[in-house]
């Protein structure tokens, strides 16, 4: 009876075990990680691995030196597979990756300075001190939600309040990394959307309802942190309604008349007056005032709070939009 030959103790995602020798450890050289690939050699191995079209799925690469590699697949649509690696502390200045699926490996501190990243898949990745030097990231795919991000949640659910919060100041940090140098890129979309992220990793470092929570909430919730101009419209439209509400039922003064909804004027004359109210909520919040309705009563405090608000919200959306244009 022949004896199987030993093989890697590495598992892929598909279930299938690594067919190649193992070392003392029990994985091969590539999945091994005591074995340090830092020779000139081993780069050239990884590139010709790449090209013989096997996976390089949970590579062992910390400390490796692969400046100027190349591992683009040009001869197919998609690029070659170093999903779930282990590149912390690599040397990737200048490395050629375009196309590259690196989903859900690690690339933390590792040297991207000049690498090109275009249309790579960098989801899931854990990016924490990633260096993005003069690195070209035209059309690559990053995930809604980084790493920390997502385990900082679980913490949360397992009530480890202190672990989540260090999880936050990660994540915080790694989206204003993402953010500059989407801006040194030109890539002002995508910097405002990595900018918002991490203003919320800032605010959920954050005891809930303290003044600094709430105020930073707050300007989420009106402005979307300067990065969401429809928000302040929606707030705005919302505040009219709900003060034209207020002022059918309180009612208004217009040439000597009370206009206001009541039971005995019926469906359709009430719809008007309603029409008319949110009109006058209207030029309140704008602060246009044409002097053709006027406040009485209790309407008289509402106006003066929706025109308060109004001046404030015009004020604040046009900072956001020259904000948002000026990019």
């Amino acid at each position: 009876m022949i004896d199987e030959k030993p093989k890697c103790a590495y598992l892929f995602k598909n279930g299938h075990r690594c067919g190649e020798g193992p070392t003392d450890d029990g994985h091969c050289f590539w999945h091994s990680t005591n074995i340090i690939k830092d020779k000139l050699s081993d780069k050239d191995k990884l590139e010709e691995w790449a090209r013989s079209g096997k996976s390089m799925e949970g590579f062992s690469l910390k400390f490796a030196k692969l400046g100027n590699i190349n591992l683009v697949n040009s001869d197919a649509k998609d690029g070659y597979d170093l999903s779930d690696a282990d590149l912390y502390h690599a040397d990737l200045s200048g490395a050629h990756l375009f196309r590259l699926n690196m989903s859900g490996s690690s690339l933390m501190k590792s040297d991207l300075s000049g690498a090109n990243l275009n249309c790579a898949n960098l989801t899931n990745v854990n990016l924490l001190g990633t260096i993005f030097a003069n690195t070209k990231i035209e059309h690559t795919k990053w995930c809604d939600e980084i790493r920390q991000e997502k385990e900082a949640e679980k913490a949360l659910r397992n009530e480890s309040r202190d672990a989540a919060r260090d999880l936050h100041e990660q994540a915080e940090e790694i989206y204003r990394n993402l953010r500059k140098a989407t801006e040194s890129r030109g890539q002002f979309e995508n910097a405002g959307h990595f900018f918002y992220k991490e203003m919320i990793m800032r605010r959920r470092q954050l005891d809930r309802w303290t003044l600094p929570w709430f105020f930073s909430k707050l300007v989420d919730i009106f402005c979307g942190y300067g990065e969401k101009p429809i928000r302040v419209v929606s707030f705005s439209l919302a505040v009219i309604f709900i003060c034209g509400l207020f002022f059918a039922v309180i009612g208004i003064q217009y040439n000597g008349n009370i206009i206001a909804m009541r039971i005995e004027y019926g469906v359709a004359q009430n719809f008007i007056n309603l029409l008319d109210c949110i009109y006058f909520s209207v030029i309140t919040f704008t602060t246009v005032g044409y002097g053709d309705m006027t406040p009485f009563g209790w309407s008289k405090p509402v106006a003066g709070f929706e025109a308060f608000i109004g001046s404030f919200t015009l004020a604040l959306f046009v900072v956001v939009f020259v904000k948002k244009m000026t990019r």
